[in-house]
């Protein structure tokens, strides 16, 4: 089974530089573990890709057309198709002085940032830094050894995996959807509604629903908050005591709809 561009599928994957070995990214959180690379927070699963959307190196784009689903693949990528090859210029060195006054410790292998664009410290002493605004992976040969794990056919599946690949830390079965005709509607979980940068999310989904489901022209954004009920005080009957009123619980209900006018968003080419 090929691929077309367009196809919504999910993928595993664990890239390394082939002349070291060392592996720099992967969906694995055991792989992410024992490479020293797990951070805290970040979510270790299948890679959601629109083929031919650039969310991955060209080179591997390119290659997910040739996949078969659940069949191991090896993607070769040299330098020129990947981050480039290294320029000699791009390294450059600076006084010491001037990074501890921005109050920057460099230390030897950092991502640091200077003067508004990011190196890695190459080397630090007698006075000077050795910083490199070469991409971290440029001039490397690298192997992405791939799985594709899944095609995505239906619409539901589709937006789910558009609002999960904008708010990772929340399971995908917490949101409700519902369509009709050509109104999306979104019931957001509680866990969505203090989460920092929510509504830069919800934005990024409009825009994505736009883009991947043109029919939908309108997707509107349901958050419910729902009151804890009153404790009841217990008193003593009496002859002239009413009859308790049974407390209930209530909802408060906040949509939010996104303007029907078309949106464009330009997804960033893979680095």
């Amino acid at each position: 089974m090929t691929f077309q561009k367009g196809d919504f599928i999910l993928i595993n994957y664990t890239g390394k530089v082939k002349e070291t070995n060392e592996v720099f990214d992967t969906t694995y959180e055991e792989v992410s573990k024992s490479e020293h690379l797990h951070k805290e927070g970040d979510v270790y699963e299948p890679k959601l890709v629109v083929i031919g959307e650039g969310w991955v190196l060209k080179a591997l784009d390119d290659a997910l057309l040739e996949m078969d689903i659940e069949k191991a693949s090896t993607v070769e990528i040299p330098a020129d198709k990947a981050f480039g090859h290294r320029d000699p210029e791009k390294i450059k060195r600076v006084p010491l002085r001037q990074l501890l006054a921005r109050e920057i410790n460099p230390i030897m292998g950092a991502r640091i940032e200077y003067q508004g664009k990011m190196a890695t410290v190459r080397a630090v002493g007698a006075g000077r830094v050795l910083l490199d605004f070469n991409p971290p992976l440029a001039g490397r040969t690298l192997i992405y050894e791939v799985i594709t794990q899944k095609k995505i056919d239906s619409n539901e599946e589709k937006i789910l995996s558009l609002i999960h690949r904008r708010v990772p830390v929340v399971e995908e079965e917490k949101f409700k959807i519902a369509i009709q005709e050509d109104n999306l509607t979104i019931d957001m979980p509680e866990d969505t509604f203090y989460i920092e940068g929510i509504q830069i999310a919800k934005r990024g989904i409009a825009m994505d629903i736009q883009k991947y489901l043109p029919t939908l022209v309108q997707t509107q954004f349901v958050e419910t908050f729902k009151t804890e009920p009153k404790p009841v005080t217990t008193m003593p009957p009496t002859l002239t005591t009413a009859p308790a009123t049974p407390v209930t619980e209530t909802e408060t209900t906040v949509t939010e709809a996104e303007p029907t006018s078309p949106v464009e968003e330009t997804e960033p080419n893979a680095q």
